[in-house]
C-alpha cells in the first residue's frame, strides 16, 4: 500500500487529536498549532489530488482490514480530493482572516475552546468527504452539528443564543430525519457501505412497490439534509446564525458546513442509491422546485435585509438553491453544475463573510446600510474585496459565478425537456437580475461619500497582513475558477468518472 493511501485517515485522526489538544493550551497557542495543523492538511490533501490524478484511480483503504459488511472504508478519489483540497484552503484563510473579530468577540479565556472546537469541526467535514460508510456519515454529521452550534454561540450576545438555539433544534429535527432514512436503507439493504448498498438497491428497484419504499426513504433522508443545509423552506434559521456569529464562524459555517451536508447528500445519491435509480424517483423533480424557488425568494429576502450582514446570509440560501437545482436537473451536466457551485460558492461566500464586519469596523461598528456610506474608501482592502465577491455572485465574466450561471444553464439545455429548461433559464434570469440590485446598490453605497455630519465617528481602517493574504488567496481561486473553469470542470467529471 503506497503510504500516501493514509492521508486521508491523517487528516481526520490529526484534527481529532488536535481539538482535545488545544483545549489544553493557552489562546495564542492554540491559534498557531491550529494554523500549522491546518497547512499540514492541506499539503495532504494536495499529495492524494496529485496521486489520483497520477494514477487515474481512486483508492479505498479498508479500516483493519476487515472486509465489507463489517469493516469500515475510506474512499479517495479525485472528487474527494479536490473538494478536500479547497475546504482546507477556506478553512485556513477564514481562521486566519478572521483572528481580528475572534479577539473582539471571545473572551480571552474562551479562545482556545473556540480553536477547539473548530479543529472537531475540521475532523467532520474531512469525514464526510472521505467516508465511504453511511453511517459513519451520520455520527461524524452529529459531530458537525454540535461545533456548529459551539462555533455560533461563543459570541455571548442574547441574539447569537438566541440563533444558536434555532440552529440546533432544527438541525436535531434533520438529523432525527436523517438517521431514519438511514435505518430504513439498512432494513432494505442489510448494509452500510456504500457500494454494497448500490448493488442491493439496484436489484430492488426492478420491483415498482419496493421502489415506492426506496423513495419515501430517500425522501425522509433527504428533508433531513435540507434542513440542516438551508434548502427552501427551510433558509430562515440563516440570516441569524450567519448573520450575528463572528465573522470566521460565519465564514465556516456559510462555506463549508452547509456545503459538507450537501456533499454528502450527493454522494448518497450517487454511491448509496445509484444515479440511475435516483433518476427514475420522484425526488429530483421536487428538488428543481424547491431549488428554484430557494434562488428567487433567498434574493428576495436579501433584497429587503437592512444589514449587510444579513443580505449576504439570505444570499447563502439563494446560492443553495442553485445546487438543489443542479441536482433537480440531472444528468452528467446538471451535477457538474451544481458541484463546481458548490466550489464557487465557497470561496465567495468566505470573502464576502470575512469582509463585511471590516466595512462595519470604520462605520461605527454598524452593518447598517445607512452607516456604511464611504466605508469601501476608508478599507480599500475590504472595498476592493466585497466588490470582487460580489461581482462573482452577480455573475460578471472571468469569476466563479459567472461560469456556474453558464453551466447551469448547458444542464438546461442538455436536459432535454422544454418545460425544465425555461424553468432554469427564468430562474438563472430573475435570481441574477435580483443580485444585480441588491449587490450592486451595496458596492454603490460603499463608495458614496458620505454626509460630513454623519453621527458616528469615521475611522481608516488600519492595514493587517494577516487579513489582507487570506484575502488575495480567496479573490485568487475565484480567478482560477472563472479563468481555467474548463480545467476545474474535467477534474469534476474526471472525479464523478470514479464516482459510481
Amino acid at each position: 500500500m503506497n503510504f500516501i493511501w493514509n492521508f486521508p485517515l491523517f487528516s481526520i485522526v490529526l484534527s481529532l487529536f488536535s481539538g482535545p489538544l488545544c483545549f489544553m493550551l493557552s489562546g495564542k497557542a492554540a491559534k498557531r498549532y491550529t494554523i500549522i495543523y491546518e497547512l499540514t492538511l492541506v499539503v495532504m490533501c494536495a499529495a492524494v489530488l496529485g496521486y489520483v490524478l497520477q494514477t487515474g484511480q481512486p483508492f479505498t483503504y479498508v479500516m483493519g482490514e476487515f472486509p465489507a459488511p463489517w469493516g469500515n472504508e475510506i474512499r479517495a478519489g479525485v472528487l474527494e480530493a479536490l473538494f478536500a483540497l479547497c475546504f482546507m484552503i477556506i478553512m485556513l484563510a477564514s481562521v486566519v482572516g478572521g483572528f481580528q473579530f475572534v479577539k473582539q468577540d471571545i473572551d480571552e479565556s474562551k479562545i482556545n475552546l473556540y480553536y477547539a472546537l473548530i479543529n472537531l469541526m475540521t475532523a467532520a467535514i474531512m469525514a464526510l468527504l472521505w467516508t465511504n460508510d453511511i453511517f459513519t456519515g451520520y455520527v461524524f454529521l452529529e459531530i458537525l452539528t454540535l461545533t456548529s452550534c459551539g462555533i455560533s454561540v461563543v459570541r455571548e450576545m442574547g441574539r447569537t443564543t438566541l440563533a444558536a438555539v434555532r440552529y440546533m433544534i432544527l438541525n436535531l429535527v434533520g438529523s432525527g430525519l436523517f438517521l431514519l432514512g438511514v435505518v430504513l436503507f439498512y432494513d432494505l439493504t442489510g448494509h452500510l457501505l456504500m457500494v454494497p448498498m448500490q448493488a442491493a438497491v439496484a436489484e430492488l428497484a426492478q420491483d415498482p412497490q419496493t421502489l415506492m419504499v426506496m423513495s419515501i426513504s430517500l425522501g425522509v433522508l433527504t428533508i433531513g439534509l435540507a434542513i440542516k443545509s438551508g434548502l427552501f423552506p427551510f433558509h430562515f434559521w440563516m440570516p441569524d446564525t450567519y448573520g450575528f456569529s463572528t465573522p470566521t464562524s460565519a465564514s465556516i459555517l456559510s462555506s463549508l458546513v452547509s456545503k459538507a451536508y450537501i456533499l454528502l447528500l450527493f454522494k448518497i445519491y450517487y454511491r448509496c442509491i445509484g444515479i440511475e435509480v435516483f433518476e427514475i424517483m420522484p425526488i429530483r423533480n421536487i428538488l428543481l422546485i424547491l431549488g428554484i424557488c430557494g434562488m428567487v425568494f433567498g434574493s428576495i429576502s436579501a433584497m429587503h435585509a437592512n444589514t449587510v450582514n444579513r443580505m449576504v446570509a439570505f444570499s447563502s440560501a439563494a446560492q443553495i438553491g442553485y445546487i438543489y437545482m443542479g441536482f433537480g436537473i440531472g444528468g452528467e451536466f446538471g451535477y457538474v453544475a451544481a458541484l463546481f457551485h458548490i466550489l464557487a460558492h465557497a470561496f465567495t461566500k468566505s470573502l464576502l463573510f470575512l469582509t463585511t464586519p471590516r466595512l462595519a469596523d470604520v462605520s461605527g461598528g454598524s452593518a447598517a446600510f445607512k452607516n456604511l456610506q464611504g466605508s469601501g474608501m476608508r478599507d480599500r482592502h475590504a472595498g476592493i474585496a466585497f466588490i470582487m465577491g460580489a461581482f462573482s455572485m452577480i455573475g460578471i465574466p472571468g469569476l466563479a459565478g459567472f461560469c456556474s450561471k453558464m453551466f447551469f444553464g448547458l444542464a438546461g439545455v442538455r436536459r432535454g425537456d422544454n418545460l425544465v429548461l425555461v424553468l432554469v433559464m427564468l430562474a438563472l434570469a430573475a435570481s441574477s437580475l435580483l443580485n444585480a440590485i441588491y449587490f450592486i446598490r451595496t458596492c454603490i453605497r460603499i463608495y458614496t461619500e458620505p454626509a460630513q455630519d454623519a453621527p458616528w465617528k469615521l475611522v481608516k481602517a488600519q492595514p493587517i497582513a494577516a487579513y489582507d493574504i487570506p484575502m488575495i488567496v480567496l479573490i485568487t481561486a475565484n480567478l482560477v475558477l472563472g479563468l481555467l473553469s474548463t480545467t476545474i470542470i474535467n477534474l469534476i467529471q474526471q472525479g464523478l468518472s470514479m464516482f459510481g
